[in-house]
């Protein structure tokens, strides 16, 4: 809900596409920096502190800029979207983080990944209907509100949760110096997302590009949707049988079908059913990929890094989403949409190629006792 309802209402207060477009990128750019940032803090010193604190001040930040007046200076509301990109507290890092400790298997983790992953796709798919609906019925301000009520609410319920408060992080002094990205397994892992979410940019600028040459603008909204639908469906599945590939072999051949699907899209752009299919193929190959990774990281990240850690792949994505939505669209003003969607193929043949060099590395390396939740502490001690 964040970054579409900013953008809008950015453009209201300030009559400019291009501040607003500023103002999204402040926010992308800040979360990028403080979500490894928080995550290595909640690594040190627990995750309720550091979630709810992010909640207030995130949540400041953004009531805040829904009650600014038309007319607002653009370097206000740019101050205000970097302090909330910043302050933004990293649920999902620290939920990835519980979850092998509250769930008993490697492969019942795995599924839990896949299923965490398919129900984030949810959000994407429910979030930017919702804030536009909201904005149109009441205002865009109230709709920045209600996203900042969801993001304080939700934060606090999920810290408040019994494995959150209990959770522990490792001894002082026990993880790394450099952090997660120390790691070659986590830096290969980086790598991977980074040309993943290149692929992500890709296809979302060049899909909006191929509705509008087609006479069909309206048509973007729902086949992005399909895309998402696709990879719910993937992640069902993944969640299903084993949740993933288990090796970093597993995932090249994962990327490779992510890849190959993308990359048929630039010979269906001049069709929107031909689009709809391929984006529904294209789009089951995510969940499983996001899922497969994400199970990597308990076994790549040091002891006392992996929140850190988590952080850093949605920083990494979110960074190949930019240079993947700014490249695809310089590629499709020179040559079509068909050229986006062989970038978005040729980011996926990156991927591939990433994962094939390090995929011994991969899945070679456990995580060091030390990050553990009281209540996994005491069930060992039972044992």
């Amino acid at each position: 809900m964040l970054s579409i309802g900013l953008i809008v209402h950015a453009q209201r207060l300030t009559g400019s596409f291009a501040a607003a477009g500023l103002v999204a990128a402040a926010l992308a750019v800040a979360e990028g920096i403080g979500g490894p940032l928080l995550g290595r803090l909640a690594d040190r010193r627990g995750q309720t502190v550091v979630l709810l604190a992010g909640a207030a001040v995130a949540g400041s930040a953004l009531t805040a800029v829904a009650l600014l007046p038309a007319g607002v200076p653009a370097w206000l509301l740019l101050a205000l979207a970097t302090v909330l990109g910043l302050a933004l507290p990293p649920v999902a890092a620290c939920l990835r983080t519980l979850l092998p400790e509250v769930i008993a298997g490697d492969e019942a983790v795995r599924r839990a990944y896949a299923a965490e992953t398919t129900a984030n796709e949810l959000t994407w798919i429910a979030g930017p209907p919702i804030v536009l609906v909201l904005g149109d019925v009441l205002s865009t301000g109230t709709a920045l509100l209600i996203a900042g009520v969801i993001l304080v609410s939700a934060t606090a319920a999920f810290a408040l949760q019994p494995a959150s408060r209990a959770w522990r992080p490792a001894p002082a002094g026990d993880g790394p110096r450099g952090g997660s990205l120390r790691a070659p397994a986590m830096r290969a892992l980086v790598l991977v997302l980074v040309a993943v979410g290149v692929v992500f940019g890709a296809v979302e600028v060049t899909v909006a590009a191929a509705a509008q040459v087609l006479g069909s603008t309206a048509s973007a909204g729902p086949l992005l949707g399909i895309w998402g639908a696709g990879s719910v469906a993937g992640g069902i599945v993944a969640a299903r049988f084993g949740g993933g590939a288990r090796t970093g072999t597993g995932l090249a051949l994962i990327l490779a079908a992510m890849a190959a699907s993308h990359l048929a899209l630039a010979g269906a752009a001049h069709s929107v059913a031909g689009m709809a299919i391929c984006l529904a193929l294209a789009g089951a190959t995510i969940a499983p990929t996001l899922a497969t990774v994400y199970a990597m990281v308990e076994r790549s990240a040091p002891a006392g890094t992996l929140t850190e850690a988590f952080a850093w792949l949605n920083t990494a994505s979110a960074i190949g989403t930019s240079i993947g939505a700014a490249a695809a669209g310089a590629a499709t003003d020179a040559a079509g949409p068909a050229a986006g969607f062989a970038l978005a193929g040729a980011a996926g043949a990156a991927a591939v190629l990433i994962a094939v060099l390090c995929a011994r590395m991969l899945p070679a390396r456990r995580r060091a006792a030390g990050l553990r939740s009281r209540p996994a502490a005491v069930a060992e001690a039972a044992r």
